[in-house]
């Protein structure tokens, strides 16, 4: 399956706490759109959050996400990895 990476502006300041939610907030609605969140990363400085997936589409991110309430900026194809 495709992996994805998401990222989202805008949370600055966001703490592990809040990530962790908001990262459980996908997961408990990612098999609908047959979407796997990997992992998670935030730099509450810049208020930059990062998520790694594996979806059939980017617009199957989006809409998980929508849902979730964390609406990604950008969702980028990561089409090899090492």
């Amino acid at each position: 399956m495709p992996q994805f990476m998401d990222v989202h502006h805008g949370m600055k300041g966001i703490s592990a706490d809040q990530l962790m939610q908001a990262h459980q907030a996908d997961l408990a609605i990612e098999d609908e759109e047959g979407v796997h969140f990997e992992k998670a990363w935030a730099d509450p400085e810049s208020g930059t959050v990062y998520c790694l997936s594996e979806a059939p589409s980017a617009e199957a991110i989006q809409r998980v996400h929508e849902r979730a309430g964390h609406r990604p900026d950008e969702i980028h194809p990561v089409p090899l990895t090492a």
